[in-house]
C-alpha cells in the first residue's frame, strides 16, 4: 500500500521540495513531481537548477529523452508517470494514479485555500484506509 506523508505549514514549497529531494537522492529514491501547470513546473525546475548552492539535483521534464535515467522528474500531466517510486503532489486535488506509487508526499502551505484542499485530500486518503504520516515543518525541519 502507498505510504502517504503530509508536510504541513510549509512556508516555501520550492525550498521544501529541494530539501526532500536532497534527502531522497542519496537513498536511491526517485521523485515524480506533479505540478499544477506548466508555469509551476518551470518554476520548480528553475529552482532545482540553483539549489542546493553547493550541489546539483538531477532533474528533467517527463518528455525529456533521459527521463528513464533521471531521478527527479517534473511534469504537470498525469498521463504517463515515468516510475512508481515517490510522487510529490503539488496540485490542489489528489492525483488519480497515486496508488501505483510506493510513496506519496503532499506539501501543504500556509494559505487557507491550500490548507482546505489538503484537508479534503487527507480525508480522501484516510477514508480509503491509507495510513497517513503527518509532519509539521513550521519549525523549519522536515
Amino acid at each position: 500500500m502507498t505510504r502517504i506523508d503530509f508536510y504541513f505549514n510549509v512556508a516555501n514549497k520550492p525550498r521544501q521540495l529541494v530539501e526532500l529531494a536532497a534527502l531522497a537522492l542519496p537513498r536511491q529514491r526517485r521523485l515524480f513531481v506533479l505540478a499544477p501547470d506548466a508555469e509551476a513546473a518551470e518554476q520548480f525546475e528553475s529552482i532545482l537548477w540553483s539549489a542546493p548552492p553547493t550541489g546539483f539535483l538531477p532533474h528533467c521534464r517527463a518528455s525529456h529523452r533521459l527521463v528513464a535515467e533521471t531521478p527527479i522528474v517534473i511534469d504537470w500531466s498525469e498521463n504517463t508517470p515515468p516510475h512508481d517510486d515517490i510522487l510529490v503532489n503539488l496540485r490542489p486535488q489528489q492525483p488519480s494514479h497515486f496508488s501505483r506509487f510506493r510513496g506519496l508526499i503532499e506539501l501543504v502551505g500556509l494559505d487557507e485555500d491550500d490548507r482546505a484542499a489538503a484537508r479534503a485530500r487527507f480525508r480522501f486518503y484516510r477514508d480509503r484506509g491509507y495510513e497517513i504520516h503527518s509532519h509539521d515543518v513550521s519549525g523549519g525541519h522536515a
